[in-house]
């Protein structure tokens, strides 16, 4: 799992699609930190994919880098505690400018059942699992 958060660091933006009733959505983030084992992202609640990811967990996230992609499959599960807000704010101080641990809307989530596959043109598919 370390290899994928390295792979979306590394590439910057990836993007993060979500469903609202039979309509995908795809949206850009930047967001992507370990804590206690487990990958996060993180959001406001007053965004529509934080009620779009309460109303279905399954996501799927793709990042592209140096002629590499990787797509995550998953379910995202809510960590409500300040001590995994905080961590991922101390892992991007930028978002501190819009965000805080108890600020209300701050929101992380970690994968769970996630499969991570690394492909290219010129290498077979790589699965990871977390």
């Amino acid at each position: 799992m370390e290899r994928v958060a390295k792979f979306l660091q590394d590439a910057g933006t990836y993007y993060l699609a979500t469903v609202e009733g039979d309509q995908p959505r795809v949206r850009p983030f930047g967001t992507a930190h370990v804590f206690e084992g487990k990958l996060y992202i993180q959001t406001g609640k007053v965004k529509s994919v934080s009620r779009q990811i309460h109303a279905n967990p399954k996501v799927e996230v793709c990042a592209f880098k140096d002629g590499e992609w990787l797509r995550i499959a998953g379910e995202l599960a809510e960590d409500d505690r300040r001590e995994a807000r905080q961590s991922m704010l101390d892992a991007y101080p930028s978002l501190q400018n819009m965000y805080a641990a108890d600020d209300g809307n701050t929101e992380v989530f970690y994968f769970k059942n996630a499969t991570a596959t690394f492909s290219s043109f010129t290498h077979a598919p790589e699965e990871i699992k977390f």
